[in-house]
C-alpha cells in the first residue's frame, strides 16, 4: 500500500537523509519507497521483496545502499515483537539458508560485487526444539511509521480496508512516532468498537490522505470475446506458454475438495483455471487473504484488493482478510494444505533456491521461505520448466544458488515430467511422464540420478 502523500512531503526534507527504512518492498519508479531512493534519502534497507524495484537493485549491486534481506513472515514478526517487547524469538524460516549463515552481504564495496563485500551479512544463532531447527530473530525497532488507512477517527482509532491491513497493523504499533495518513478522517464515536483494527493507543498524528491510491498490476479477467482471439505471441513463445499452461493443468490435480492452497507467483497462477469440477479450494494469499477469488472485472477493480503479487483480485463467498502476522502465522503454523511454488533450482533432496543469483539477481525472498518452512505439515510442490533458457537442467544432485528451504520439497511437476522427491534419504522418484515425452529424454534433461517407478505412466 502506497503512502504517497506523507513519503512526498518526506522528500521535499533535503535535511533528512541517512534513513534505514523497513518495508515489505522497495517501492517501484516513483510511488512508494521509489521517491526515497530516487531522492537519495534511504542509505539501508531491511525489506523482504526488494526485487520489484530496478533502481533500487542497481544501487545495491553497485555498492551504494545497504540491504538486510529478510523473509517476509519473519519481518512482521520482527516488527510485532518490538511492539509487543519482545526482544527477539526463534523460527523455522530461513534455517540451513543462507539467512542462517549471514551469506548475503549487507552492501559491497563502492564499485559493486566484482569489488567485494563491504558489510557482510548478519549470521543466525540456531537451536533445536522437538528435533527440529530453528532460528533467533531480533526484534525490530522503529522510529517513525507512516500507515495508511481506510477510516481513522480523531482520538487515532484505525480501521483498514481489505488488503489494507497487510503490514499496516504491526508498524503502527511498532515506532515511538506513528503518523496514519487516512482515506477518511471521521468523528469520535462514528466508528464501532467492534471494527477497530488499530487503537488509538498506538497513533500519534493522522493526517487526510490527498495522493490517489496506485495499483501496480491491474489483472484483468479475461472477457468472452478475448478467447477466440488469435495469438500475437511469436511460435517460440506460444510454444513456451502451452508448455507453462501443462505444467499447471497437471499440478491442478493435487488440489483436492476442501484444501487450503498457497499459490506463488508465475505458473502456479495459472492453476486455478485447471482445477476439476466439484474441487473448491480455498486460496490464501500472504498478503491476507483465505477465500481469494479471480481476477476482476474491469468494474470490479479495487486498489484495496490486491494479491501478494501487487495484482487485482476479487474475493469468494465465506473469504476473509487479516495482516500480514496472522496470514505467516497460518503458514508458519502448517495449518495451508498445500503451498505451490516456482524455483530456479531444484535438488535431488528437495532443497529449492528461488530468490536471488549473487551479484546479478536480487527479486527478494518473499514469503518463500515461510511457505516452505513447515514441510511435514503443509506439502510443498515446485513447478517449473525443467530447463533453464540456456537448457542447463534445473533438477540438480545439489542447488548452486542461496537456498530458499533445505530438504523441503516434496514434488517436482515440469513440461516433460513429475518427480516424487524423499526428503529424508535425498533421492528422486520419476512417476509420470508427460504426453510425447520419453524416459531417455527426461534423463538427459535431468542433472542428477532419479529412481523409475515400476509403473511409471503418461499423462
Amino acid at each position: 500500500m502506497w503512502l504517497d502523500t506523507l513519503l512526498s512531503a518526506l522528500v521535499k526534507r533535503k535535511d533528512v537523509t541517512q534513513l534505514t527504512a523497513v518495508s515489505n518492498n522497495a517501492g517501484a519508479g516513483d510511488s512508494g519507497l521509489g521517491k526515497l531512493f530516487n531522492s537519495k534519502q534511504i542509505d539501508k534497507i531491511i525489506a523482504s521483496y526488494p526485487g520489484g524495484n530496478k533502481a533500487f537493485e542497481a544501487l545495491y549491486l553497485k555498492g551504494e545502499v545497504s540491504l538486510e534481506l529478510c523473509p517476509q513472515g519473519t519481518l512482521v514478526e520482527r516488527l510485532r515483537a518490538h511492539a509487543a517487547g519482545i526482544p527477539a524469538f526463534f523460527t523455522p524460516t530461513g534455517a540451513s539458508t543462507a539467512v542462517e549463515e549471514g551469506s548475503i552481504p549487507t552492501r559491497y564495496n563502492e564499485g559493486g560485487f566484482a569489488n567485494g563485500v563491504k558489510i557482510p551479512g548478519i549470521k543466525k544463532e540456531s537451536r533445536e526444539f522437538g528435533g527440529r531447527k530453528y532460528i533467533m530473530e531480533p526484534a525490530i525497532a522503529g522510529d517513525v511509521a507512516f500507515v495508511r488507512a481506510w477510516k481513522v477517527d480523531e482520538v487515532g482509532n484505525c480501521v483498514f480496508r481489505y488488503t489494507q491491513q497487510n503490514f499496516s497493523t504491526v508498524m503502527a504499533k511498532n515506532a515511538k512516532l506513528t503518523i496514519v495518513e487516512a482515506d477518511q478522517i471521521v468523528p469520535t464515536g462514528s466508528l464501532s468498537p467492534n471494527a477497530i483494527h488499530v487503537p488509538g493507543i498506538y497513533v500519534d498524528r493522522v493526517v487526510q490522505a490527498t495522493a490517489p491510491k496506485q495499483i501496480e498490476h491491474v489483472k484483468l479477467a479475461p472477457s468472452p470475446s478475448s478467447s477466440g482471439e488469435q495469438s500475437t505471441l511469436s511460435p517460440e513463445k506460444e510454444f513456451a506458454q502451452k508448455m507453462r499452461h501443462r505444467t499447471a493443468k497437471r499440478a491442478a490435480k493435487e488440489l483436492k475438495d476442501g484444501f487450503y492452497v498457497n499459490l506463488g507467483i508465475g505458473i502456479p497462477t495459472l492453476i486455478p483455471a485447471y482445477v476439476e469440477p466439484g474441487v473448491r479450494v480455498w486460496l490464501q494469499s500472504e498478503n491476507g487473504i483465505l477465500g481469494m477469488g479471480p481476477y476482476p472485472t474491469a468494474e470490479q477493480v479495487d486498489p484495496d484488493l490486491i494479491n501478494a503479487g501487487k495484482e487485482t483480485v476479487t474475493l469468494l463467498p465465506g473469504a476473509s482478510v487479516f495482516d500480514s502476522s496472522e496470514s505467516f502465522a497460518m503458514i508458519r503454523g502448517g495449518h495451508v494444505d498445500l503451498s505451490i511454488l516456482g524455483a530456479m533450482q531444484v535438488s535431488q533432496a528437495g532443497d529449492i533456491a528461488n530468490f536471488m543469483i549473487p551479484g546479478k539477481l536480487v527479486k527478494g525472498i518473499g514469503g518463500a521461505m515461510d511457505l516452505v518452512s513447515n514441510p511435514d505439515q503443509t506439502k510443498v510442490i515446485v513447478v517449473m520448466e525443467h530447463c533453464a533458457k540456456d537448457g542447463s537442467p534445473k533438477i540438480l544432485k545439489e542447488c548452486t544458488l542461496p537456498l530458499t528451504g533445505a530438504r523441503t520439497v516434496s514434488q517436482i511437476i515440469t513440461e516433460l515430467a513429475v518427480f516424487d522427491v524423499d526428503r529424508k534419504n535425498g533421492y528422486l522418484e520419476l512417476v509420470e511422464l508427460q504426453e510425447g515425452v520419453t524416459l531417455k529424454e527426461v534423463r538427459a534433461k535431468t542433472g542428477c540420478d532419479f529412481k523409475v517407478r515400476s509403473d511409471l505412466s503418461k499423462l
